[in-house]
């Protein structure tokens, strides 16, 4: 237990310092924009990346009813952002959009470590497909 505070203390240290200021999505029509853009499907989650000209890292969550009821939907949403409050700072770009999409029954029983890799290795394929390397 406190291995886990102390992780969730470095957690908002980092978020906490100017490289990691991450704007939230919010409105339908900037979760329109981003489908517009790349995605990449991982067996967890689904991760799409559109450029912005914001000069800002901006985030956004969503899991449809197909995902399951509204408790199964929040625990997929939160889990989703823990990986991405880790990752993001690291390894986001300034000036992208990234949304992330829970799946069916993945998203909330896969371990938090498989949920995590596939996230880092779906930002590097899609940072790949952005500079036009792939």
């Amino acid at each position: 237990m406190a291995q886990q505070l102390d992780n969730a203390d470095n957690i908002l240290d980092d978020c906490e310092s100017p490289e990691a200021n991450i704007q939230t999505l919010k409105k339908r029509r900037e979760f329109i924009l981003a489908s517009r853009g790349l995605r990449h499907s991982c067996k967890t989650m689904i991760v799409q990346l559109n450029q912005n000209d914001l000069g800002a890292i901006r985030l956004g969550i969503t899991c449809s009813k197909k995902v399951g009821n509204a408790v199964v939907r929040n625990r997929a949403k939160r889990r989703l952002r823990a990986i991405a409050r880790e990752a993001l700072p690291v390894l986001g770009r300034v000036g992208f959009d990234y949304v992330l999409i829970g799946r069916h029954d993945l998203t909330v029983s896969s371990e938090f470590k498989i949920l995590k890799n596939d996230f880092i290795l779906a930002l590097e394929a899609l940072h790949l497909k952005a500079d036009g390397e792939a």
